[in-house]
């Protein structure tokens, strides 16, 4: 497995663990790994990257799947994308080809920026023709690519938004909620699926399923949400947690309008670059924010593998809410 410390990759180390398989992890930092996962319940690592093959074959000696989690999502420049996303899967892909003949799936993470935005009232099948609309969704398109030219077995899963404990991106908003206000890029109806971490690394594990073989699929909550009310339910965790008894108000929501987001982000991301930081805030995602909908179907993965999505939004954000205050995060 790779990203075994990420947000994502963290809580599916936890799930296989506990579905009693021996998982190894490609690791940069063994630290991070060690701190991360108490000993009783930490999976066995190989130190190196995406980028040392040497690693790659010592991790995927005698091993009957790989569950590519591992990737960018914020970058410095396209190139890095690139390189991180698409080349790194690719040369996984091959290592893997040459150095894994017990290996009976490959499983990618991919996302719904691969594909791009939805309609208003249409949520994404898997038949979409992609339409990325940013770097970051071209470089995993590419990836995607790459998983399906492959003569290995495969699965590629596409989630949208990923909230949950130990994500740090979504963490700002929480903090903003805390004060009061959240801004919100683009429209309030904006159209949006999410998913609960832990829900996607049972959607990453229901991929090895048989049926699932050969197969893309989204993995989401059925339910979508407008990005008005998952504020609102944002601001209601956080101060369900924190006791200030507003959770019974709506938080200001600070509508940024489109001639104001543009050149807003473009300035962000000319910021970031000079001081040689990625973010997410960039003139490359303005696309991405102001998209009427984001929302995809999971009910291909559904049917297939009787996976399903079962945190409702309320509880997850609650959970998501508590955990971060819990760590003084919050």
């Amino acid at each position: 497995m790779t990203g075994g410390t990420g947000f994502v990759g963290s809580h599916l180390v936890d799930v296989l663990v506990q579905a009693g398989h021996d998982v190894v992890c490609l690791v940069r930092d063994v630290r991070k790994l060690e701190r991360m996962f108490p000993a009783d319940r930490r999976p066995r690592f190989v130190g190196g990257t995406l980028h040392d093959e040497t690693a790659l074959r010592a991790g995927l000696e005698d091993v009957d799947a790989v569950i590519h989690v591992a990737g960018m999502i914020a970058a410095r420049s396209r190139q890095e994308f690139f390189a991180v996303n698409t080349e790194g899967t690719g040369r996984l892909l091959n290592v893997a080809a040459r150095s894994a003949p017990t290996l009976q799936r490959f499983v990618y993470l991919s996302s719904l920026a691969a594909v791009g935005p939805a309609s208003p009232g249409a949520p994404l099948g898997e038949n979409v023709s992609p339409n990325p609309v940013s770097a970051y969704g071209e470089s995993k398109l590419a990836a995607e690519e790459a998983v399906r030219a492959t003569k290995l077995p495969w699965t590629i899963v596409r989630p949208p938004t990923v909230y949950g404990p130990r994500d740090r991106e979504i963490l700002r908003v929480f903090k903003l909620a805390a004060r009061g206000f959240i801004p919100l890029v683009g429209s309030l109806d904006q159209e949006l699926s999410l998913i609960h971490v832990r829900d996607l690394a049972g959607a990453m594990l229901a991929a090895l399923h048989d049926a699932a073989q050969g197969l893309t699929y989204f993995a989401c909550h059925p339910e979508p949400v407008t990005a008005k009310r998952f504020a609102q339910a944002i601001h209601r965790a956080v101060h369900l947690v924190k006791a200030t008894g507003r959770e019974g108000r709506d938080p200001m929501l600070l509508q940024i309008p489109a001639s104001l987001a543009r050149p807003a982000l473009t300035i962000s991301g000319t910021l970031a670059r000079m001081m040689g930081r990625a973010t997410v805030l960039s003139g490359d995602k303005v696309t991405e924010f102001l998209a009427d909908a984001w929302t995809c179907s999971p009910a291909a993965l559904e049917r297939d593998t009787g996976w399903r999505a079962e945190t409702a939004l309320a509880d997850g954000l609650l959970e998501t809410a508590r955990w971060y205050h819990e760590r003084g995060w919050l």
